[in-house]
């Protein structure tokens, strides 16, 4: 690439990223935003771009393996199960998975053409393409057989799909009887009494919809994302809060290691200061953050 098609490209990109923080009436689709994001990530080692678990882990790099370790955990992972990760981003839980849980298989599914090219590289990389397929599909279509898969696994990415519902559905479709769905998701929480609070859920809610790709479909509560998984035919549910180990010390660490930033594009980098301004009580007063665990009926229909 020339001199001037790099400053061409690098000039767009900027321009890209301004748009999408700062213009309110301009909505991307999660493949757009994520190819604009590219390998940009607060990490040091890998390029997790989940929000981490924190209640043992003191950097962020840790914080996102803790978050995988807890969808792992709750699923019961283990060595005979056959794995569907979807949204995977660029594989670092699907290569975390099989380091310390060693499933039979793990397929994956994601929709940003880019973000797959690289997790396919960097498993190829560690001569793993027998154990971990990755994939460029949908997680609202799957191209994956009737009652093939154990466990069904979305990390922090099922508030883009349109919609959740038609998740739910394929997932229900790909398990086997007595298979197992496991969600870490964002929602918004239920809207509090006080006027002025109500306010900030609202707003805090709206910017992180309207710049992630959330669809107004996605937008429940804890209690109706409890209702629609049985609906879609799930038992043993459960919709667990875990908004107080993911946001304030999310927050915290990012106040106090401002070195993690420099690894963003200055405008990202602007836009987290900004935001590091307020309290966490603040930037996320109207989020909620849930694991989701649920069943498909062990029982084969007929």
């Amino acid at each position: 690439m020339t001199f001037k098609a790099s400053h061409r490209r690098s000039l767009g990109t900027h321009l890209a990223l301004f748009d999408w923080l700062l213009n309110p009436l301009q909505r991307r689709e999660a493949p757009i935003i994520y190819t604009l994001l590219g390998q940009q990530s607060t990490t040091t080692c890998g390029l997790y771009l989940n929000l981490g678990y924190w209640t043992h882990a003191r950097d962020i790099d840790s914080a996102c393996d803790e978050l995988a370790a807890l969808v792992a955990e709750r699923a019961a992972l283990g060595a005979e199960d056959q794995v569907l990760d979807v949204g995977f981003g660029f594989g670092d839980q699907d290569l975390y998975w099989w380091q310390h849980y060693r499933p039979q298989r793990i397929i994956g599914l994601n929709i940003t053409r880019s973000q797959v090219a690289i997790a396919r590289e960097r498993v190829a990389a560690l001569a793993l393409g027998q154990a971990i397929d990755l994939r460029h599909g949908s997680a609202t279509a799957m191209q994956i057989p009737a009652g093939s898969v154990d466990k069904v696994l979305a990390l922090e990415c099922a508030f883009h799909f349109r919609t959740r519902e038609r998740f739910f559905s394929e997932a229900r479709r790909v398990l086997r009887p007595g298979g197992r769905l496991v969600i870490a998701d964002i929602i918004p929480l239920p809207l509090s009494d006080q006027p002025k609070q109500r306010l900030r859920q609202r707003l805090t809610w709206w910017l992180v919809a309207s710049k992630f790709a959330i669809p107004k479909d996605n937008a429940y509560t804890a209690d109706a994302y409890a209702q629609r998984l049985s609906a879609a035919g799930f038992d043993a549910v459960e919709v667990e809060s875990i908004r107080d180990q993911v946001y304030a010390p999310l927050h915290h660490y990012l106040q106090t290691h401002p070195e993690a930033l420099k690894r963003l594009h200055p405008l990202l980098r602007w836009a987290l200061r900004l935001a590091l301004r307020f309290s966490a009580k603040t930037v996320y007063a109207g989020l909620d953050y849930v694991l989701v665990s649920a069943n498909k009926p062990g029982v084969v229909e007929l």
